[in-house]
């Protein structure tokens, strides 16, 4: 299955790079990395090449994935806010 913006919750988001549009906490917004972890609360991305992690919660962000292509899909957190084996389950 080709990932696409609506069925991007449905795919592995590690490796994908991401940049934090918008987040409550606001030294956050405009973050950008890779995505090197995940929990059910939290995307775990890597900064930089010096291996510098930054922890991002879910459920007070939006972020903006880079697809495969050249695309980008912009996604809510609060709607990819599970462990990662039970939202590729659950979302649609």
């Amino acid at each position: 299955m080709m990932m696409t913006e609506r069925n991007l919750a449905r795919h592995e988001l590690i490796g994908l790079p991401v940049v934090v549009v918008r987040c409550t906490d606001s030294s956050l917004a405009g973050v950008a990395g890779k995505v090197v972890d995940e929990t059910r609360n939290m995307l775990v991305l890597r900064r930089d090449a010096g291996g510098r992690l930054v922890k991002v919660a879910k459920d007070c962000s939006t972020f903006r994935f880079g697809l495969p292509g050249g695309r980008n899909a912009e996604i809510d957190g609060s709607s990819i806010r599970f462990r990662p084996e039970d939202r590729v389950k659950r979302c649609k």
